[in-house]
């Protein structure tokens, strides 16, 4: 069974690029594009990982990643946030807010599906903190 992945991304034009290659790479994906549509899709679907943007519209991906790991019926599924706020601070926060690990955009097309691929193995073998393979990490 492939694994299922959340992409919360607002811009169409990531969102299409992230979730056609991961469809290419075998995933499941699921598409949200505001947070809170993200906390509903989180709660019914319960994906194996969450690639969430930061900078969402409204809620930002900070707020809910906050809100995906206070409730329990989602607080297992993990958070890589994918952004381009790629400074140190901007990951600090990211792991602060929940998320297990961090891809900076823009993306690198050839090694993103292999990055997913990563956080996904790791989170099946209990660890914690982000994947080495990661950009930016």
């Amino acid at each position: 069974m492939a694994a299922r992945i959340l992409v919360v991304e607002d811009n169409a034009l990531n969102m299409k690029l992230v979730s056609d290659l991961l469809t290419l790479y075998g995933f499941d994906v699921l598409q949200a594009s505001t947070g809170a549509y993200a906390l509903v899709l989180a709660e019914e679907q319960h994906p194996d990982l969450i690639l969430m943007d930061i900078a969402l519209r409204g809620m930002n991906g900070l707020q809910v990643s906050h809100l995906l790991t206070q409730n329990p019926n989602t607080a297992g599924i993990p958070i890589v946030a994918v952004t381009a706020y790629a400074g140190e601070r901007d990951r600090q926060y990211a792991l602060e807010s929940g998320c297990v690990g961090f891809i900076a955009k823009p993306i690198d097309t050839r090694r993103f599906p292999a990055q997913v691929a990563q956080y996904l193995k790791e989170v099946s073998e209990g660890a914690s903190g982000p994947a080495p393979s990661a950009a930016g990490c």
